[in-house]
């Protein structure tokens, strides 16, 4: 994890930023070898990071169903 994204708080990034931090979380923590203190922080991170893109899901989740639900007339 050398990007800058890893400094900067998961909450703070655009949907790719995390996506692209989770996937080399994801790498890292398959290729094994790392310490026990770098591995749970990686884990720590990658649930933030997997947090962070759920939540950007299920924002456009919902303004593409709010744009299909057509406005009450009324």
């Amino acid at each position: 994890m050398s990007s800058t994204s890893q400094d900067r708080p998961a909450a703070e990034l655009s949907y790719e930023q995390a996506r692209e931090e989770l996937m080399r979380v994801v790498q890292r923590l398959e290729s094994g070898g790392a310490p026990l203190d770098e591995s749970l922080a990686l884990w720590e991170r990658g649930e933030e990071l997997a947090t962070v893109c759920q939540r950007w899901l299920d924002g456009a989740k919902a303004k593409i169903d709010a744009a299909r639900t057509p406005a009450s007339e009324g």
